[in-house]
């Protein structure tokens, strides 16, 4: 047999960079592989994150495969990185040995509309994993990211109906948005009892049910240093009602030492300020705290699954399903209405929420089927 009549099994490049990529990779990498055993998968790792503390031990905990190009772009701006990103990743399918017949991208970060850039330009369709989902604020760069991935995707593949509604109204087409379910939350049910048997909550010292997972890190909560130290004032208070689990993002901890708030949150006895937390110790705090108080958008989601009130720090949401159906509140910039919320969970005056529809642990399953159906119909067209 000549090298030509050997078949080669299509490739399907599937971007990781920043933290939420690296969780919700492994399940989308099982599912093609379970699902469509005539394509292979090409994990492109674009550096966006590249300290082990959020980025190297994702992939050892979460049983992902070493990548198979690493791009090492690092940090820089907003724009910066993102050309950093499209540049690296073009000269990568300029180069290889066998082009993919599509890239996938999961979420809104950098390395997500980078790459998507850089396939699109080069005539690589675009499969975009958590695709339509809006939170209308332009000001947010993660919003900016999502719209022009889904501007340029051919299949958009939802976590929730907001994602199909959205994208309709922006003109895409119905055939080419598919509902597949939440893939974070097929981590977070396959991850659970690893996370439980870390048992960090008799290393901290806390009870189940006793205590409050605080993280913030977006511009909108951190950069405004008034903000900031009204934020900081609520959670000290909180404090005195149930002890604060804070792990702490770079970002966010560096805005606490410019206006000197840092040693005051770090000496407090009841706020237990941390390093950033690998996935599995986070989730062994988060599933069994009283409340988390968040601006980030899988802590969102994990909780509504895990059925936890969550305060969200944040004018607006991308994910209304946490809201609408889920357990989440948004509290916005209001602090007296964030301690009393924390005051209704105490005394359970805190609305219900249910787990929507498709959270169900077998979103990459799904997103396996719809890759291999998308690939099979553009060959036969």
């Amino acid at each position: 047999m000549t090298p030509s009549q050997i078949q080669t099994k299509d490739i399907v490049a599937c971007v990781v960079g920043a933290r939420p990529n690296f969780v919700k990779m492994g399940p989308i990498l099982r599912g093609i592989a379970a699902t469509s055993p005539n394509l292979q998968t090409r994990l492109i790792h674009t550096g966006q994150h590249y300290d082990d503390a959020m980025s190297d031990s994702f992939f050892r905990q979460l049983g992902l495969p070493k990548p198979d190009v690493y791009l090492s772009v690092g940090s820089g701006r907003q724009g910066e990185q993102t050309a950093k990103i499209l540049d690296s990743y073009e000269r990568w399918l300029l180069e290889c040995e066998q082009p993919p017949a599509a890239t996938l991208v999961v979420g809104d970060v950098n390395s997500t509309v980078g790459c998507a850039l850089a396939s699109v330009k080069l005539g690589i369709p675009v499969i975009h994993v958590e695709a339509g989902l809006r939170s209308f604020d332009r000001t947010m760069p993660e919003e900016i990211n999502r719209v022009v991935t889904d501007a340029i995707s051919e299949l958009l593949l939802v976590s929730e109906p907001s994602g199909r509604e959205n994208l309709l109204k922006e003109g895409k087409s119905n055939e080419s948005i598919r509902l597949c379910g939440n893939v974070m939350i097929d981590v977070l049910r396959s991850q659970l009892d690893a996370a439980t048997a870390l048992d960090p909550l008799s290393k901290m010292g806390l009870t189940k049910n006793q205590y409050v997972v605080w993280t913030m890190h977006r511009p909108s909560n951190v950069d405004d240093p008034e903000l900031l130290h009204q934020l900081c004032e609520s959670m000290i208070q909180i404090a005195e009602r149930l002890p604060v689990v804070f792990p702490v993002h770079p970002r966010t901890r560096n805005r606490l030492e410019a206006i000197g708030l840092w040693q005051t949150l770090e000496s407090s006895p009841s706020i237990l300020a941390t390093a950033p937390l690998s996935y599995h110790e986070l989730l062994g705090l988060t599933s069994n705290a009283k409340i988390i108080i968040t601006d980030s958008g899988g802590l969102q989601e994990e909780a509504t699954a895990l059925e936890i009130p969550c305060l969200t720090l944040r004018e607006n949401t991308e994910r209304p399903i946490t809201v609408d159906e889920g357990t989440s509140v948004l509290v916005g910039h209001d602090v007296g209405l964030l301690v009393t919320l924390v005051d209704d969970v105490i005394e359970n005056r805190f609305k219900q929420g249910k787990c929507p529809q498709l959270w169900d642990g077998s979103a990459g399953r799904r997103v396996g089927s719809e890759v291999a159906a998308f690939l099979a119909a553009r060959k036969e067209s």
